[in-house]
């Protein structure tokens, strides 16, 4: 039986890919003080899939929620189930998930980034799951209080209040994301400490580069969602096709984006939102790892939104990403074609070679 389980449920964009990496880069270390990341990855996000009943859940995968708890269940001494979209169950989600991974002590692991930050990368992550609507429509419907999927879904207090009331006040942990210019290993410190991962037991590397869009990059990536239809729908043939050969291995690529954020004009507006969701954090029993006031946005700098960028602009970077994609496509054909040829030496030496082996045994006999 698990002694405890800690749920790391979110919330997206606050650097849990820099943190699953070091999790399981380091798995057989943890396994071996006693810490299971049971399955895997790729299982995890299935179970969560199954657990949430989202309609792109791809109908062939074999992990299930219960699948994963009896795995964690089995395991005798700590068990760490990370997947940033966990935050996003409802209430009745996140009480069969707590209670299926019962009579261990469960906790409860939010992240929480500075709105700043979080409200422009927001809306990338959703022009990036094949979203079409433009920027300054996101955040109209934000403002106006008509899309409460960023409030459930991407930041900590709500999901606190869905999972958290589910366990005791020790067992809800709130990790603030570091400003820019902290040290790179300063969030993982701070998950670190609260499941008990001593300091010295996980090699650490400087996160991987995960570019964001530039603003140019992202309006194009729009539009090709609008004029897809019913193609290539979510979630694994968007990610297949979509994300791999366009997101991924071009528009990812691009540098000197022009760098595209909340403008100005909303400072205000994003600095109340701000100081409620600090004050509601501090009214909410939890423990907190960091500062809330790393909550508070800090170099507001104006910049462009992808809405105010010309035709002309968008045409120029279309037609340098259509040259990209034909630069990859060579690339991977040239690939496949040199594999083939490896293929096919290996199965003429293998072929040459039986057939002098059969006359060597034809002229013995």
């Amino acid at each position: 039986m698990a002694r405890r389980v800690f749920l790391h449920i979110g919330a997206p964009k606050t650097g849990s890919t820099f943190v699953q990496h070091v999790l399981w880069r380091n798995r057989r270390a943890l396994k071996r003080a006693g810490i299971l990341l049971p399955a895997s990855a790729r299982a995890q996000d299935a179970a969560m899939t199954d657990l949430r009943q989202v309609p792109w859940r791809d109908a062939d995968l074999r992990w299930t929620w219960d699948r994963l708890a009896a795995k964690a269940r089995d395991w005798p001494g700590d068990v760490i189930i990370s997947n940033e979209g966990l935050g996003g169950a409802s209430s009745a989600q996140a009480a069969r998930a707590v209670e299926s991974l019962r009579p261990a002590e469960v906790h409860v692991v939010v992240a929480g980034r500075d709105l700043w930050r979080t409200l422009p990368s927001t809306w990338q992550q959703s022009i990036r799951a094949r979203s079409g609507w433009r920027f300054g429509a996101f955040l109209g419907a934000v403002e106006r209080g008509e899309f409460e999927t960023f409030w459930e879904n991407y930041t900590a207090n709500r999901m606190l209040r869905r999972w958290g009331d589910l366990v005791p006040a020790e067992r809800r942990h709130l990790v603030t994301v570091p400003p820019p210019g902290a040290p790179y290993d300063t969030l993982w410190h701070r998950f670190a400490g609260i499941m008990g991962i001593p300091d010295d037991l996980c090699e650490l590397e400087a996160p991987t580069s995960n570019p964001s869009l530039g603003a140019a990059e992202a309006e194009v990536l729009r539009r090709v969602n609008l004029a897809l239809g019913d193609r290539y729908p979510l979630r694994r043939p968007y990610q297949e096709v979509v994300q791999r050969h366009l997101v991924d291995s071009v528009l990812r690529q691009r540098e000197d984006g022009l760098k595209f954020g909340v403008g100005l004009d909303r400072a205000g507006w994003v600095v109340d939102l701000a100081e409620q969701q600090i004050k509601e954090l501090r009214d909410y029993p939890c423990r907190v790892v960091g500062d809330l006031a790393e909550l508070r946005p800090t170099s507001m700098k104006n910049s462009r939104s992808p809405d105010e960028l010309d035709d002309g602009q968008v045409l120029a970077t279309a037609i340098e990403t259509i040259v990209a994609m034909l630069e990859q496509a060579e690339a991977l054909s040239t690939r496949a074609d040199r594999r083939y040829e490896e293929i096919l030496a290996r199965v003429r030496t293998r072929v040459d070679g039986g057939v002098r082996r059969r006359l060597r045994r034809a002229g013995r006999r």
